[in-house]
């Protein structure tokens, strides 16, 4: 039987984590959902992360663009702006 729905471990740093009220959180996602899709259940979930225009999300420690396609098991961590002086 063939699943349409998998689950992703979504690691945070940051002002991320603060808005996850934690360092992590498993999302369930369909099948071929690209970055731009967790980004999108992100903000669906979470409201705040509508405010970080340059959150960058990497996945199994590389940096990906939106269209990215992510994988069962995939580990997705985001990095938000940094800012400093």
């Amino acid at each position: 039987m063939k699943r349409d729905k998998m689950k992703i471990e979504v690691i945070a740093f940051g002002i991320a984590k603060d808005i996850l009220n934690g360092n992590q959180v498993t999302l369930e996602m369909k099948e071929q959902s690209s970055v731009a899709d967790v980004r999108q259940a992100l903000v669906d979930l979470y409201p705040a992360f509508q405010g970080l225009a340059s959150l960058q999300l990497a996945v199994n420690a590389d940096y990906v663009n939106d269209d990215y396609l992510i994988k069962e098991n995939d580990e997705v961590v985001l990095i938000p702006p940094v800012s400093g002086g």
